[in-house]
């Protein structure tokens, strides 16, 4: 039985459109979301002073719902902050050297260096973990900065990014708009985010090798290769060389165990994000207290300010339009009550099922529509802050197609973060630009096609799977 759609449902509609248009115009949306919250709490409930409390109300709920989310992330990168601040990154990077000798073996073993430390500490740590490290043997056998920053991005802001198996941040914010479970899209990523990672990769790399050979892309003297990021900090001598290899070992033996136990133990979702954020937690107080001593109480909570400052940074965006895409599945009861039509099985749902009834869509357009509607949202460059927005247009489909959610869910997170999330927009650039040296706006040329023909062949491959 179908629900008659509402004046709410069309103020949600309406505000939809509204907010990809922004996100095309390079506009922010906070607003734009909270005059859509503003409005349907208004319109469903008649009263002034409960639509004003709802807008309260609904940054509270997404505020709930992504906590853990944010603490993950702050307490990673401010242990990823103890790892630079005391070298012991740099002993963790050096065994792989050895396998840099010319520029191919730079290109892939940086990306899957970059993909392997990114799924644990995020690109952004990562970059600043790897690159300082990494960035002058691969200049000097022969790989160029830019072509550095390009295996950085890809691997890390593109391929861990975009399937955030571990941390699991981008399902989370993706399977709590689609009302499905978290474990579905992340299963439902794993051969998107494959095919995505591989083409991607490959096709960047032979467009770098075909400009190196034709000299279009040469090692210019004038690249500065920056020192090792102990020495950047000034404090290289925080702990002995032992200690450096001690905890260089300890670290990725704990989260391989962290790996294991998920596995064993069937942790999923917020159980997994706790055991590895806990985990974070004891190694940033381990190495704190044993590099500073006596100052270790003191900069332990130094490096969890700047954590949590970082955490609330990037996810400051993430809470409005978040606030405002729950309100189309559960999130309604929650924050304005029961307002909704007696026969409503939430705005979305009613959307879907009232797009059924009117247009035969095929698993074909869904799969197209959540691919540009995922990169429209990535054009903010946050690569987080419309996520939600691909999972509440994939519920859409879903249920006007009749199956697909968990895949279609998994296409509009990859095209949103591969986008947004800092391989194509080129202020999302800036970290690993930065650390290579490079003009972020020629970093996000060289990426655009290798990541056009992913995208193209990625959601090719999401219609069979369908």
């Amino acid at each position: 039985m179908l629900v008659e759609l509402t004046a709410l449902h069309w103020i949600y509609v309406v505000f939809i459109f509204l907010i990809i248009g922004f996100m095309v115009m390079k506009r922010d949306t906070t607003i734009v979301c909270i005059v859509g919250i503003f409005l349907i709490a208004i319109t469903a409930t008649g009263s002034l002073s409960h639509a004003v409390s709802s807008i309260f109300n609904s940054f509270g709920y997404a505020i709930t719902e992504l906590l853990s989310t944010i603490l993950v992330i702050s307490i990673i990168v401010a242990m990823s902050h103890t790892l630079t601040t005391t070298g012991i990154n740099d002993v963790m990077i050096s065994p792989f050297r050895r396998l840099i000798r010319n520029p191919t073996m730079a290109y892939w073993t940086i990306g899957i260096l970059m993909m392997v430390i990114s799924w644990f500490f995020w690109p952004s740590p990562a970059v600043a973990l790897l690159g300082a490290v990494l960035l002058p043997v691969a200049v000097r056998a022969g790989l160029p900065a830019l072509g550095v920053a390009m295996a950085m991005n890809l691997f890390g802001h593109g391929i861990a990014l975009s399937g955030d198996f571990v941390i699991q941040a981008a399902p989370k914010l993706t399977s709590d708009a689609a009302g499905i479970p978290i474990q579905d899209v992340i299963n439902a990523s794993i051969p998107l985010v494959i095919v995505m990672g591989v083409v991607t990769t490959v096709a960047a790399y032979f467009f770098l090798r075909r400009d190196m050979k034709r000299g279009v892309l040469q090692i210019e003297a004038s690249e500065i290769v920056p020192g090792t990021a102990a020495e950047e900090s000034g404090q290289p001598n925080l702990l002995s060389l032992a200690q450096k290899r001690f905890f260089a070992l300890l670290v990725p033996v704990l989260f391989i165990a962290d790996v294991a136990a998920m596995s064993i133990l069937n942790l999923t979702g917020g159980d997994a994000t706790a055991l590895i954020g806990g985990t974070s937690i004891l190694i940033l107080v381990l190495i704190s207290l044993t590099s500073f001593k006596n100052k270790g109480l003191e900069k332990t909570t130094s490096f969890l300010i700047e954590g949590f400052q970082f955490g609330f940074k990037v996810f400051g965006p993430v809470i409005p339009i978040a606030a405002f895409f729950y309100l189309g599945d559960a999130g309604f009861m929650k924050i304005i009550g029961e307002f909704l039509p007696k026969a409503s099985h939430g705005i979305v749902n009613d959307l879907g099922l009232g797009l059924a009834s009117l247009v035969p869509l095929s698993k074909e357009v869904g799969a197209v529509t959540l691919t540009v509607v995922g990169a429209i949202t990535g054009l903010d460059g946050s690569g987080f802050s419309g996520i939600s927005l691909a999972g509440s247009v994939a519920a859409l489909f879903a249920v006007a197609i009749g199956k697909g959610a968990a895949t279609l869910t998994a296409l509009g997170q990859i095209a949103a973060i591969w986008v947004g999330g800092g391989t194509l927009i080129p202020w999302a650039l800036i970290p690993a630009a930065a650390i290579c040296n490079v003009d972020p706006f020629e970093l996000a040329r060289r990426n655009l096609v290798p990541v056009v023909i992913g995208l193209v062949v990625t959601t090719i491959v999401a219609m069979f799977l369908i």
